[in-house]
């Protein structure tokens, strides 16, 4: 309970503000002996909840452009569905093969984020092409399939779709990606949630502590550099990798 409780406090923290905490969160659970299907589908719903603070906190930038958000809520409950569900269809069998391979693609995510931002500059500058919007669209489509499905790194992902067709505001562009990740979680929970595979002693352990993490651990996060939070998320997620492979 003890380790949870750190898991969760770190994962929310890093969530508010560079994302990753899945890492943390997930491999405590496999670590308390979880099987690796349920220890996402607990991950995932104990870090609903931390997550709606971020978006209340933009609540400003959410009204101000809440008509560019619907068509990319729309696309998030849609493909949050559909992750959950190829989640479930799966199962733990289905599922442990994958895991070194999706901990391996969210750490490369992480690693190369900026150079992601990078490569999206030149189709952002034609962004009201529709070329360029049907590349966003299937970009972010991918992202919240991905994001019901396991979720780290699904934010760079939307970020990336976002900019291409995105006013250039990261703030705006961030808001817009808080909400969706939100709303993928809130639907990918419930059907977590129906399908018996949350542990709920541990889920509520990592709730708390994840809640406190995104509120109290901002303010210390805040002091250190984002290379630094982010280095850290890609060395934990390297780390399990490896594991995870080795254990495979």
């Amino acid at each position: 309970m003890f380790m949870l409780a750190v898991a969760g406090f770190a994962a929310g923290t890093v969530n508010a503000v560079a994302g990753g905490g899945t890492f943390a969160t997930f491999a405590a659970l496999v670590v308390c002996g979880l099987p690796t299907l349920d220890a996402n589908a607990t991950s995932a719903v104990a870090l609903t909840p931390a997550n709606l603070a971020t978006v209340v906190a933009y609540r400003s930038e959410i009204r101000t452009h809440f008509r560019r958000m619907v068509p990319f809520t729309l696309v998030g409950l849609c493909g949050g569905a559909i992750g959950a569900l190829l989640l479930i269809w799966l199962g733990d069998a289905g599922f442990r093969p994958l895991v070194p391979w999706l901990l391996l693609s969210a750490t490369l995510m992480f690693a190369f984020s900026d150079r992601i931002r990078e490569l999206t500059k030149p189709l952002a500058q034609q962004g009201s092409g529709a070329a360029s919007r049907i590349v966003a669209f299937v970009v972010m489509a991918l992202a919240t399939i991905y994001g019901g499905f396991f979720g780290a790194g699904m934010g760079i992902m939307m970020l990336a779709a976002l900019a291409i067709i995105g006013s250039g505001d990261y703030h705006e562009d961030n808001a817009i990606k808080n909400v969706v990740a939100f709303l993928i979680q809130v639907v990918s929970a419930g059907l977590l949630i129906a399908g018996g595979l949350v542990h709920w002693p541990q889920a509520l352990v990592t709730i708390v502590a994840s809640v406190l993490g995104g509120y109290l651990g901002v303010s210390v996060a805040r002091n250190v550099p984002i290379k630094v939070i982010r280095a850290t998320v890609v060395l934990v997620g390297a780390v399990l990798t490896v594991i995870f492979f080795m254990k495979g």
